[in-house]
């Protein structure tokens, strides 16, 4: 095949492949090459190792059923830098190197009233880490954008300053790598890794409660590096003050430098966040249709992105053009299920019936597997579909208390992410949830 037929035959799978998975869709799609495509394998170039990640975690199917569909063929898929290219950011962590997301960055955050001060210390800490804000301590519901400030902060300074080291991680994987150094009598290695970097971002940080040894070993890490000038930032759902079960003296340490709350965005904020992340999709939305969606949709910024997600579908499927009337059709029902109030007793309800258990078990002591598991999944949902508080949900089920409520979060949280059935069970759940009609 000549040069222009490899090219032609590219552009129509990328197009494919947005087609195939919307959710994943980005306007710099169109900025990648082909690298080769011959004997039923194609590679693609990709301008940095950010964007390498991304595509490998999230398109590597969308694009291999893509290419089969263009081409009449089995063909494997593969991304990589490409080397005509100069990378936009050289890669500088060690053995924790963050998938940083391609789309988290500093001139991808909306700012407004509710996150100004979140994002103006975090551009700070990135041009001067250590000297700033230390330690930066960012808080808020899920799904405001603290992850991204995090993602922008790593690559902001990865940019400025190229030797610097950077360990980026969630709580939950500094947890079970010291764990595993203990396991494997490395001890010494696991602290050398985290109290000699440059920066320590750790996400959900509120996950250290009831961890007393993981606690003590945080602490001395927490030291290390704030004697040393190092910077360290933390992100959790809570203030530190609010976070239980947590030693006095990691609160005190998280509270010496700055806390900064992450709101819900405002009307005109969502209107822009609306706005850009169409922009990164490629979408043409008119501002029209952003008021319609930031007027309806009021939650958080997933939401919103979900619904410029069922949007793009619906316009790529029908081949309609995207106007005020298609996206009052197109979201019609997601905008209601998002505007839903969902009380506990909706949840319970749907979760006794598929489990066919009685709500008087749930709200028992009995500590069978049978019992056990259906009530800590009531818990889990409450928890991500409500806004009710740990001690409020342990009371609608049983009087138990705010430790036992976390506790089953998590391992209902690790359950899905390592188990496929539970992760389906759970979205079904989710699904039926969220589709019954709500006082």
């Amino acid at each position: 095949m000549s040069v222009r037929e490899v090219e032609n035959i590219f552009a129509d799978i990328v197009e494919r492949a947005k087609a195939l998975d919307p959710v994943n869709t980005r306007k710099w799609f169109d900025n990648m090459t082909v690298k080769h495509l011959n004997g039923g394998s194609l590679e693609i170039g990709c301008p940095d190792e950010a964007t390498v990640q991304y595509l490998r975690d999230n398109c590597k199917n969308s694009f291999m059923h893509a290419a089969q569909q263009i081409t009449g063929h089995l063909v494997s898929v593969d991304f990589n830098i490409d080397t005509n290219k100069k990378p936009s950011r050289k890669s500088v962590l060690g053995s924790c190197e963050p998938k940083l997301h391609p789309d988290y960055t500093f001139d991808n955050f909306v700012v407004g009233p509710s996150n100004r001060l979140a994002h103006a210390s975090c551009v700070a800490v990135s041009q001067s880490p250590g000297k700033t804000y230390n330690p930066l301590f960012l808080y808020g519901n899920s799904g405001l954008g603290k992850t991204h400030l995090l993602h922008a902060v790593c690559s902001e300074t990865k940019r400025k300053f190229e030797k610097a080291v950077i360990q980026f991680l969630s709580c939950e994987d500094f947890v079970n790598r010291f764990i595993s150094a203990i396991e494997e009598g490395d001890l010494s290695g696991f602290q050398r890794q985290f109290r000699t970097v440059d920066t320590l971002v750790i996400d959900d940080v509120q996950f250290l409660r009831e961890r007393e040894q993981s606690q003590e070993e945080f602490f001395h890490t927490f030291n290390a590096l704030y004697n040393g000038g190092k910077q360290i930032i933390l992100s959790a759902d809570s203030s530190p003050t609010e976070i239980p079960s947590l030693e006095e003296r990691l609160i005190s340490r998280f509270n010496w430098g700055l806390v900064s709350r992450i709101d819900p965005p405002t009307y005109e904020t969502r209107v822009a966040i609306v706005q850009k992340k169409a922009h990164l999709r490629g979408l043409t939305v008119s501002k029209d249709i952003a008021e319609y969606i930031a007027n309806k949709v009021h939650a958080n910024i997933r939401e919103l992105e979900g619904a410029l997600t069922t949007l793009y579908a619906v316009a790529t499927t029908t081949g309609r053009e995207i106007t005020l009337e298609l996206a009052k059709m197109a979201l019609e029902g997601q905008i209601e299920a998002a505007g839903r109030h969902i009380g506990i007793a909706d949840i319970t309800e749907v979760v006794t019936r598929h489990f066919n258990v009685r709500l008087a078990d749930l709200q028992s002591k009995k500590r069978s597997q049978s019992i056990t598991e259906p009530r800590q999944i009531c818990m889990y949902l409450a928890r991500n579909l409500t806004k009710y508080s740990f001690e409020e949900i342990g009371g609608h089920l049983g009087g138990r208390d705010h430790t036992t409520v976390m506790h089953a979060c998590e391992k209902i949280e690790h359950a899905k992410k390592a188990d496929p059935e539970m992760k389906a069970v759970l979205g079904e759940l989710e699904k039926q949830i969220t589709q019954v009609p709500h006082g």
